[in-house]
């Protein structure tokens, strides 16, 4: 392909990924880019063109070699559920928008401690950058067939560096808080995460099943190659060892790269994310594994013999085979990697360059004479600077530099270099005595260890075998070679260097933090990262300070940078939060913290706190004194957490009283509604056969054929009183527990045929087809004369509803798992869905029944409800698919 038809494929390309940045900004798509799949996407920023183009090159030179990288972050994803929590948490509530902040807070806001932090990520990731530019100018000439030019003028990478430097510049620095969430460039890197699989699957596909035939086919012809079974096995003790100190670098490093702490901590909207993050991102890691042997070792099957870098075996499979689509599409994903890990370690370098270095170092003066519009117009140029200046020496170290080295070497360097933040990391979360100068001096003294065992030998060139320096040391001493230090012979350069700077880091760490107490503020931030979980709601509270401070001096400090509006809002907030009078005049340690958390995304922890300290009184507090206020600070905590939950119980207690007394309302208006129904059920009978006694009393003229019916009356509606008696009695001994039922082994299909029985003449005049049909016998437990109640009564209402013609009454039993159906279905008119519930209360008669109300006297279903509910059992009722109604209970085997 021509340079000039890739440059306009990646300005496409470079544009997409702009208008992504675009769309994910805009308010309406927040649902699209504020959830848990784009956040553990972005993370694979962790992938580079080390990962996409190195780990293959590593697989085809050293065998297993590329996976400790993979390994180790994979090992310590279980761990996040609780650190990477406990890491955001202390982030979000003071405003940490860079590991320098998150490092020099902890060790009482040093601002020292702050810039030798960014110093060292500088040193790490500006030759990681280089790496990555390298990568993108490597590739693209493979793909052009265009040999590289010595002239920068001429170097396709110099515009590539100048366009990314002005993309990360622009959305890398809209917000004046650099603890705002960026979701352009997080969706962009997701997008990009995506793509990168994408494209590395399907070269990874292609390789395996259209060069070769299969997973097996490129074994067994790569297994006849020099070496193979040596280079694919971890081989003795000490390839164990160097294996080991590979993962835990790896493992170092997915917390402490500023890019992967910007992506995983700053970038974090909701904690939840992290539960989708712990599988979705180690799952992402293995995928882009899958593939890795059979491209490598395809390769050095395919170009065998010949002088081909290895790294760059992806695109030149495709590409020898005249694949070039293919070709272009490799390419665009390991440019995806590269731009992806560009853009935010420039992000987060930018923030920690300005905040830690050079606003308090030298802009910090300058700003506090300003007003608040000249103050974010500065710190957003410095930023924008500092991105543009970061890409543009990373470009210079490429070409100055980097040229002589593989992908994996330069990475595992940077690795190595970032690792020393590591003792001063971790002691901050879970050590209380770790010190200031414990952190600064061990982070100081494992770099230059690093920088003798490795940077300086990368710098003699690491292959030059006729260097006394590399081969017998400084001034011929032995024990001090680089690559031996101290006679340790057995480790390969990059764990060498890692175990001699680690040790003594965490060695002198460790002793001067024992042997130097730190500061009361030292102390102070040690116990709230430390026991976070009990401050992170009222952080301000375990604050510690002592002196005298005004509002009206804190709130000028605060306009300056935030203005008058956002100022005003955050200290309402603040009077709200912790019931202050907006008059009160003198500020406590409250205000202190607050203020200084509301600087902090400006200008950076340890000038917030330089700003603050300037227009107040500051008093020397003891560490005793510290003690004594957390202690009781603690307790008041502890005491406002148990107010909480009081209030917490109290309001459920009186919840639960005013749905008892909505619930004792509804029963006395039940009670009501039954007295009334009762009371009108039992006169109508009452009635009836007092006017007809009062006839035959009065009339003695009265025929005999007239009188008998009259007599006849008064029987029937003393047996409907008698039934309507039972029935209530019934119905109150089910309610109380008093009914007892008497359960015993029964034939369900002959239970129900003698329940049938009664009824036939009263279905044969009304012309009822009933169906029951069952010839096996089904033994169950149960009270039968209860059971004949239940089926009596769905039997009457199922006679008493259906049609005047054609009527049809079906009875089913059906067998589940643990209970006997039993269903009693009609063809009548059906039942109003909102009846379903009610009709088995007492004395409810459904509204949708024929115009002639049915003589009954609603106590049936609720009888029948109790019944089967004694039997463990339950009834319902639904409206049939045709017509009619079907009223189903069960009873458990």
């Amino acid at each position: 392909m021509s340079s000039l038809g890739l440059i306009a494929i990646l300005l496409f390309y470079l544009a997409f990924l702009f208008l992504i940045a675009h769309w994910a900004e805009k308010k309406d798509n927040v649902k699209w880019t504020n959830n848990a799949y784009v956040y553990s996407l972005s993370l694979a920023v962790y992938c580079t063109a080390w990962t996409y183009y190195g780990s293959v090159g590593v697989a085809a030179n050293s065998g297993l070699t590329y996976l400790p990288i993979y390994l180790g972050p994979i090992i310590a994803i279980p761990a996040w559920i609780i650190i990477l929590r406990k890491i955001i948490r202390i982030s979000r509530v003071n405003n940490v928008s860079s590991i320098a902040d998150f490092i020099s807070l902890r060790y009482g806001n040093s601002r020292f401690l702050g810039a030798v932090v960014t110093v060292v990520s500088l040193a790490a990731i500006l030759p990681y950058i280089a790496l990555q530019l390298k990568a993108i100018s490597e590739t693209f000439h493979i793909v052009t067939r265009v040999p590289h030019n010595s002239l920068m003028l001429f170097d396709t990478t110099t515009y590539v560096a100048v366009a990314l430097a002005l993309f990360a510049s622009y959305y890398g620095t809209r917000y004046v808080d650099a603890s705002e969430k960026r979701k352009g460039i997080i969706t962009a890197v997701a997008m990009e995460s995506i793509l990168k699989l994408v494209f590395f699957f399907i070269v990874g596909i292609y390789v395996t099943y259209f060069v070769f035939d299969g997973f097996q086919d490129v074994y067994d012809k790569a297994s006849v190659l020099k070496d193979f079974e040596k280079k694919n096995t971890i081989g003795g003790i000490e390839p164990a060892i160097n294996w080991f100190f590979l993962c835990v670098v790896s493992l170092f490093a997915i917390f402490l790269l500023p890019r992967q702490f910007h992506a995983t901590v700053v970038e974090n909207n909701r904690e939840r994310h992290i539960k989708t993050a712990i599988w979705l991102f180690p799952l992402y890691l293995l995928a882009f594994n899958l593939f890795v042997f059979p491209i490598a070792w395809g390769g050095n099957v395919l170009f065998e013999g010949e002088n081909v870098n290895a790294d760059t075996y992806s695109l030149l499979i495709p590409q020898m085979f005249q694949n070039n689509f293919l070709t272009t599409l490799v390419f665009l994903g390991g440019f995806s990697a590269a731009i992806s890990m560009i853009v935010v370690s420039s992000i987060s370098l930018s923030t920690m360059l300005s905040n830690n270095l050079l606003i308090p170092y030298t802009f910090l003066r300058k700003l506090k004479d300003e007003d608040q519009t000249v103050n974010n117009k500065t710190i957003v140029n410095i930023r924008k600077i500092g991105i543009f200046m970061l890409i543009i020496l990373s470009y210079l170290i490429y070409r100055l530099f980097v040229l002589d080295y593989n992908l994996v070497s330069i990475g595992l360097v940077s690795f190595v270099i970032i690792s020393q933040l590591a003792p001063a990391f971790f002691g901050a979360l879970f050590w209380r005595r770790g010190s200031r100068l414990g952190a600064i001096w061990g982070i100081i003294i494992g770099f230059f260890i690093c920088m003798y065992t490795l940077l300086l030998p990368y710098a003699f060139g690491i292959s030059n075998h006729n260097n006394s320096f590399l081969l017998n040391g400084p001034y011929g001493i032995e024990l001090l070679k680089p690559f031996a230090l101290f006679g340790l012979d057995y480790l390969s350069p990059v764990p060498h260097a890692f175990f001699w700077s680690l040790f003594f880091n965490t060695i002198i760490y460790l002793g001067v933090s024992v042997s130097f107490k730190g500061n009361y503020r030292e102390r102070n931030y040690a116990e709230m990262y430390i026991d976070i979980d009990k401050y992170s709601t009222n952080h301000e509270t375990a604050f510690v300070w002592k002196g005298t401070a005004y509002t009206s001096d804190i709130e000028k400090v605060l306009v300056k940078f935030l203005g008058e509006e956002r100022t005003r809002r955050a200290l309402n907030i603040f009077n709200v939060k912790y019931n202050v009078d907006q008059n009160q005049e003198l500020a406590d340690a409250r205000l202190i913290k607050f203020a200084e958390n509301l600087l902090t995304g400006h200008i950076g922890t340890a000038s917030a706190k330089i700003l603050i300290s300037s227009v107040v009184k500051e008093e020397k507090v003891t560490l005793p004194e510290v003690l004594k206020i957390l202690e009781e600070s603690n307790e008041n905590i502890i005491i406002n957490k148990k107010l909480v939950e009081t209030s917490t119980e109290l309001k459920r207690i009186t919840s639960q009283l005013k749905l008892a007394n909505e619930t004792l309302v509804k029963k006395d208006k039940q009670k009501d509604d039954f007295l009334d129904t009762v009371t009108h059920e039992l006169r109508t009978p009452i009635t009836a056969i007092r006017a007809a006694s009062e006839i035959l009393i009065d009339d003695d003229d009265i025929p005999d054929e007239m009188r008998r019916q009259f007599l006849q009356n008064i029987i029937s509606e003393s047996d409907r009183l008698n039934r309507l008696i039972d029935k209530i009695l019934d119905l109150e001994k089910f309610e109380t527990g008093k009914q007892k039922i008497n359960p015993t082994f029964n034939d369900l299909v002959e239970t129900i045929s003698k329940t049938i029985d009664p009824l036939q003449q009263l279905i044969k005049n009304k012309g009822i087809t009933i169906y029951f049909e069952n010839n096996k016998s089904i033994k169950t437990f149960y009270d039968e004369d209860r059971i004949v109640q239940v089926l009596t009564n769905l039997l009457s209402n199922a006679i008493k509803f259906c049609p005047e013609t054609e009527g049809l009454i079906t009875i089913t039993i059906t067998d589940k798992i643990d209970f006997w159906e039993i269903s009693v279905m009609d063809n009548g008119k059906g039942i109003n869905p909102i009846d379903f519930e009610n009709i088995f209360n007492k004395f409810y008669q459904s509204d949708n029944q024929n115009i002639k109300k049915p003589v009954g006297s609603g106590l049936g279903l609720a009888i029948c409800k109790q019944i089967v509910e004694l039997h463990k059992g339950k009834i319902w009722a639904q409206n049939n698919n045709g017509a009619g109604a079907c009223f189903t209970f069960t009873l458990p085997k």
